[in-house]
């Protein structure tokens, strides 16, 4: 009889948003004419930009005819959107990339588990607590933790807690470790780094022969012109970086799907002999070998989205999330509840009010106010006594879930 990955029996709960949808779902069934708001899980509502949207439609025309037929692209992606993410977003802020250092994906998800397939088992990693749960949990899955122990802090792993002490900014590990995960602005706190704060990981690294897994996916967000949105724009950062992006919250992808991961050529581990190896060479024989690219439709809406109009609308509906999440921070922030985030960030990271837990603040939420949040205790154990809303709704129930709140927090 074929044997299982017992790595996955290790993880002591269900992944943290189907157990939302479990309990919303028996939620609804017993109050059917209940009106629920889901400001939980990230997931968009606006439709995707027009400009973008063309550009979709248009590349599903070329695949109508034989003169602009694409079959089969290179698994990395296409140089034109490489190209243009590149000039874009990237040199604008000063940085430099080859088309060869980045590589198009299906989302950023998925990247940030795949990329541990180039790296060993027995790498240190260290993981911010809390923190967007994959990190976290594919690290359990490919075998390089021990068990977990009563608080859920697995053997293994350097945890660094991020709390009020220290704005939710990890202090640098007092042990060696080998991988970083760092995600800024932070899902789920909402809170950024500055460049200073940043200098310091990257000066660590490189000290320490250390990679950092650099998750940007909220980098379209930032607000404040001093917040580095790339790495990259530390001195020192393409030697030590590996940054993620992605295309689901910036432009509405999260049903189109697609991604990108940079992997600059001057990242470089060692053998197990000892050798010097840039991580650009796995990652591209990983891609060509178990990955055929993001689809030719998806690449040509997200070329579009850095166009001139796309861009414009993309703004557009980045700003419309931005102001729902100015009426949610300001709108606690007036009922009490000590509020972070929500300036820099789709996310509002909140005090549970009452020292009520985060899955009793869920559920008070639930069935009182009939709003979905996610409990902070389900991205780390210092997520204990937090909650996070996000501000991807619509604007209509967006102001009614705040007013639910209020009035229910009188």
């Amino acid at each position: 009889m074929a044997k299982i990955n017992d790595n996955y029996l290790k993880l002591k709960a269900g992944y943290l948003f189907p157990e939302i949808g479990r309990r919303v779902r028996e939620f609804s069934a017993a109050n059917p004419t209940a009106k629920v708001i889901r400001l939980g899980i990230g997931d968009v509502t606006r439709p995707l930009a027009p400009a973008v949207l063309k550009a979709f439609h248009d590349a599903v025309d070329d695949l109508a005819t034989t003169d602009h037929f694409a079959g089969y692209g290179p698994e990395q992606g296409y140089d034109w959107l490489i190209n243009a993410i590149i000039e874009k977003s990237y040199k604008p802020r000063g940085v430099s990339l080859k088309t060869e250092e980045m590589f198009i994906s299906d989302g950023s998800k998925c990247d940030c588990a795949n990329i541990l397939d180039i790296f060993a088992l027995d790498n240190v990693v260290a993981i911010g607590d809390p923190v967007y749960p994959v990190y976290n949990d594919t690290n359990v899955m490919i075998g390089r933790t021990g068990e977990a122990d009563d608080k859920g802090y697995y053997a293994n792993v350097v945890y660094m807690p991020c709390n009020e002490a220290n704005n939710f900014i990890p202090a640098l590990p007092t042990q060696k470790v080998d991988i970083i995960y760092l995600c800024f602005p932070n899902n789920p706190t909402g809170t950024v780094a500055s460049k200073a704060e940043l200098k310091k990981w990257v000066d660590y690294a490189n000290a320490n022969d250390a990679v950092i897994f650099f998750d940007a996916a909220y980098e379209a967000f930032i607000t404040n012109p001093d917040i580095p949105h790339s790495i990259y724009e530390i001195e020192g950062a393409k030697r030590c970086a590996i940054e993620f992006r992605s295309f689901s919250k910036t432009a509405g992808f999260t049903g189109v799907r697609c991604g990108l991961v940079v992997v600059p050529e001057e990242v470089m581990g060692t053998t197990a002999t000892g050798e010097r190896y840039s991580f650009n060479k796995l990652w591209l024989r990983r891609t060509t070998t178990k990955f055929n690219g993001a689809s030719y439709p998806v690449q040509r809406a997200a070329a579009a989205v850095y166009s001139d109009e796309g861009w414009k609308q993309t703004r557009e509906i980045i700003d419309y999330y931005m102001e729902n999440a100015r009426i949610i921070r300001e709108g606690l922030t007036e009922a009490g509840v000590t509020i972070f985030g929500g300036v820099d960030a789709p996310y509002i990271w909140l005090k549970t009010p009452g020292n009520l837990t985060s899955w009793e603040f869920f559920d008070k939420l639930l069935n009182e106010c009939n709003v979905v949040g996610t409990p902070g205790s389900g991205f780390g154990p210092s997520g204990e006594g937090y909650f996070r809303l996000s501000a991807f709704g619509h604007r209509e129930n967006v102001i009614e879930a705040v007013e639910r709140i209020k009035k229910n927090l009188k």
